[in-house]
C-alpha cells in the first residue's frame, strides 16, 4: 500500500442557509489550518444537469430541494478523497442550469471541507464527515447576500431572485435546511464575522490531526 494511504484526514461539513457566510468560515478555516492542507469541496458543482429540459422551464425548477441535487455522485466523491484519490468534479453553469461537459481534477488532501446549504441533509454525505458545522445567521442578512450574490454573480434580475426566494429558497429553509442544524457538531453564530468561534474550531481540528 502506498504511503498516502496511512495519511489521517479529516472531512468536516459546513452548512447554513443561503448567504449565511458557509463559504468565508471555509475559507477563514482553511488559511488557519494552512490552506495547502485543505480541499473544498462545494455542493453548488453538484446539481444535477436539466438540460432535457427546455431553458423555459430549467429556471422554475427548486434548486433548494434535497433532490437538486446528485447526492450520490457528491458522496462517492467526498469518500474517495477520504480515501485518498483525486476525483473529476462535474463544472456546473448556473446560467444554463447545466453541466458543461467538463470536469475540475480535484486532489486530494489531509483536510477535506465539505460545504453547501443542503450537506447536513444529505444522509450519505453527512455520515462521512468528521466533523459538522452548522453557520447560522439572521434571516435579513442572508437575503441581502444572496441577492447581491445572484445579480452580481448569476446575471438574475431583483424580481427573479425575489420571486425564487419567495416560492422555493425561504420554505425549503425551513423544511431542510434549518432542520439539519440538529445534525451539527458545533453551531456557529454569524454576522459578520466570528474569529474566536473560527479559532475554536480551528485548534479542535488541529488536535484531530495529531490524534
Amino acid at each position: 500500500m502506498g504511503q498516502d494511504t496511512m495519511t489521517r484526514r479529516l472531512c468536516i461539513g459546513i452548512a447554513g442557509g443561503t448567504g449565511s457566510g458557509k463559504t468565508t468560515v471555509a475559507d477563514m478555516v482553511a488559511r488557519e489550518l494552512g490552506e495547502a492542507r485543505v480541499q473544498v469541496v462545494v455542493q453548488d458543482h453538484y446539481y444535477r444537469s436539466l438540460d432535457h429540459l427546455p431553458p423555459e422551464d430549467r429556471a422554475r425548477q427548486n434548486f433548494d430541494h434535497p433532490d437538486a441535487i446528485d447526492a450520490a455522485l457528491m458522496a462517492r466523491h467526498v469518500r474517495a478523497l477520504k480515501a485518498g484519490e483525486p476525483v473529476e468534479m462535474p463544472v456546473y453553469d448556473f446560467r444554463t442550469h447545466t453541466r458543461t461537459g467538463e470536469t475540475r481534477r480535484v486532489e486530494p488532501r489531509e483536510v477535506l471541507i465539505v460545504e453547501g446549504i443542503l450537506v447536513l441533509e444529505l444522509d450519505e454525505v453527512r455520515d462521512l464527515m468528521d466533523v459538522k458545522l452548522y453557520v447560522d445567521t439572521d434571516d435579513d442578512l442572508r437575503f441581502i447576500r444572496r441577492l447581491r450574490r445572484d445579480i452580481t454573480e448569476r446575471g438574475r434580475s431583483v424580481e427573479s431572485v425575489i420571486e425564487q426566494y419567495l416560492s422555493t429558497v425561504r420554505p425549503m429553509h425551513l423544511e431542510f435546511v434549518e432542520k439539519s442544524r440538529r445534525h451539527a457538531d458545533i453551531i456557529l453564530p454569524w454576522r459578520d464575522y466570528n474569529r474566536p468561534a473560527v479559532e475554536m474550531v480551528t485548534r479542535m481540528l488541529r488536535g484531530l490531526l495529531e490524534l
